[in-house]
């Protein structure tokens, strides 16, 4: 019977053996941890793959087929040497995790707006300025993982990530609270440390209804608003660099 999981992380590896090919019924797949700088293009062949972990090796590029892993539900594609992602990831409507930090991204592709099944989203430690609108369509979505970056803006769409639990934005470029989020009926955490805010907006006391943490450190704040008071009455824990 073939393999249903194949393990060659941390292995050496420089290149894919064309052997593993036979593998047609392979579920999980492991290639982490090694020395690939190519892929082949016929890993999208491997349609019933639910695991994929491509992760912490100076790959240069991922392959357009991978798009056609279509039951896809794990992405590891962290510590690389890419610069992009392909559009054809949003081809992956299985996907629940992806995970594609610490590689040199300076945009993200508007297709992973189309990834409505999405769990958990990781793009900490990357060049990202901004985010595409069409991420306000992640309504699955629950982690969001952000720090690191030079994000200076959210898109105003965020407001329709009702299933929102951790939003993380450490230290990146914002200047603007986004008030978009305080509309978030799921949202627990967020952390705000280390950005360029000087001021908070004025928001109802009721903003923020399922708050547990609002993480306000290392920002310049003279002045904070009522309803970070309420959200402390609340129960909310605050964090907030002592003056």
């Amino acid at each position: 019977m073939l393999a249903r999981t194949v393990n060659l992380g941390g292995t050496g590896l420089s290149r894919v053996d064309p052997a593993l090919r036979e593998h047609t019924s392979l579920r999980e797949l492991y290639l982490h941890d090694n020395a690939l700088t190519t892929l082949p293009e016929w890993l999208g062949d491997f349609t019933g793959l639910r695991i994929l972990d491509l992760s912490h090796q100076p790959l240069k590029s991922l392959p357009d087929s991978l798009g056609r892993l279509e039951r896809l539900e794990f992405l590891y594609v962290s510590d690389l040497d890419i610069t992009d992602l392909p559009e054809a990831l949003g081809e992956l409507h299985e996907l629940r995790y992806l995970g594609a930090t610490d590689n040199g991204l300076a945009s993200v592709p508007a297709s992973l707006g189309r990834l409505t099944q999405l769990i958990e989203l990781r793009l900490y430690g990357n060049r990202l300025t901004e985010l595409p609108d069409a991420y306000g369509d992640l309504r699955a979505l629950r982690e969001l993982h952000l720090d690191r970056n030079a994000i200076e803006r959210l898109p105003a769409t965020f407001d329709q990530l009702t299933e929102l639990r951790v939003l993380s934005l450490r230290a990146n470029a914002l200047t603007e609270f986004p008030v978009q989020l305080s509309r978030l009926p799921l949202l627990r955490h967020l952390d705000l440390r280390a950005n360029r805010l000087t001021r908070l907006p004025d928001l109802p006391q009721n903003a923020f209804p399922a708050l547990e943490k609002l993480d306000l450190r290392w920002l310049d704040l003279p002045v904070v608003p009522e309803w970070v008071h309420a959200l402390t009455t609340r129960g909310c824990a605050v964090y907030r660099t002592a003056a």
